[in-house]
């Protein structure tokens, strides 16, 4: 059968509340905190251009912006929600973003996001996330 919601499965709440906690982290740029968030077998396209592994690669990318972000949050949007088992949540649509920079810019944007979330020891955790531009274009390879 589909895997979709029924109006008494706690997967939306549980997918806005991960969300939430990574802007809690995210409001101060805290990047052992965001971190938090993902299991140690983590992988995740983010906005760097390699894949981020595991818990050394998840907490060495949000290091990577420190100096330079110093606040973001995530506000997820128009997700499709689907509960693949008890302990796995698939959720795919959009984020939108709200960055502050260190040098006092800040920017606003949206992205497409595909999420799976565990739940390991009661707890749920990021595996996988992979966020991306919405192309203005199809891209076809033959521009």
């Amino acid at each position: 059968g589909r895997c979709e919601m029924s109006s008494s499965d706690d997967s939306r709440a549980i997918l806005t509340a991960m969300a939430e906690a990574w802007s809690a982290a995210g409001r101060t740029w805290d990047a052992a905190g965001i971190a938090a968030n993902y299991t140690d077998d983590a992988v995740f396209f983010g906005g760097r251009p390699g894949m981020q592994q595991g818990s050394a690669g998840v907490r060495g990318y949000f290091d990577s912006y420190a100096g330079i972000i110093n606040r973001a949050t995530l506000t997820l949007q128009d997700q499709q929600v689907f509960r693949l088992a008890p302990d796995v949540i698939l959720a795919q649509g959009f984020g939108h973003f709200a960055l502050g920079f260190a040098d006092g810019r800040s920017s606003e944007f949206v992205q497409r996001t595909t999420l799976v979330l565990v739940r390991r020891d009661g707890q749920w955790k990021i595996l996988q996330h992979h966020f991306s531009e919405k192309p203005a274009a199809p891209q076809l390879g033959i521009e």
